[in-house]
């Protein structure tokens, strides 16, 4: 049986921070509805009604496009061991680019001044209901380790290589929307950040 609440409660925040995975959902009008899987390690709860997940390059950025022109985020988490659970966060969503003031002092606040390779953005869902579901129809799986091809890829590129990636592939969503992506619209991104060794 679903249950609701209006905030995240501590044995929610205990269950999130124990995930290896999430997944985040959004849609615009008259766009295809995006699902994506995260790395849980990129998220950080920031408090009863606010998460935010460092968001990195991708082949694509709907995302950010849906978030721009909609606004609603739906973050989802799944016990792929026992007990079986579903915890769902819906919200608005808001994009924080790379070099604004803001992702700034998000990094800093929430990831210590610290990038991963390949990083794009940060994403913060400001929580409007929390609800949990009885996941006995996920399978139990067993994790074995983390995949670093997207850290090795995002190294090989290097800044200029990401920058223009981005460019290429991530100034507008599947469906055409924009994504506000400042590279793409001639704005300098400040590189004052630090990368993980």
């Amino acid at each position: 049986m679903g249950k609701q609440f209006v905030q995240l409660e501590p044995v929610h925040r205990d269950f999130i921070q124990r995930q290896h995975i999430f997944f985040t959902a959004s849609v615009a009008e008259q766009s295809r509805v995006n699902v994506s899987p995260k790395d849980g390690s990129s998220l950080r709860l920031l408090g009863p009604n606010a998460v935010a997940y460092m968001d990195r390059t991708g082949s694509g950025n709907e995302t950010a496009a849906h978030l721009l022109a909609d606004g609603r985020l739906t973050l989802m988490f799944c016990a792929f061991e026992e007990p079986p659970l579903i915890l769902r966060l819906y919200g608005q969503g808001r994009v924080l680019h790379r070099g604004s003031q803001e992702y700034l002092e998000m990094l800093t606040a929430a990831f210590n001044g610290l990038e991963t390779p390949g990083a794009r953005h940060i994403i913060v869902l400001e929580i409007e209901m929390v609800q949990t579901s009885c996941g006995l129809g996920v399978p139990l799986f067993d994790f074995i380790e983390e995949r670093h091809g997207l850290d090795r890829w995002a190294q090989s590129k290097g800044e200029e290589g990401l920058r223009q990636y981005r460019v290429q592939k991530n100034a507008r969503s599947i469906d055409g929307l924009p994504t506000g992506l400042p590279e793409a619209q001639g704005i300098p991104v400040q590189e004052e950040v630090l990368l993980p060794k």
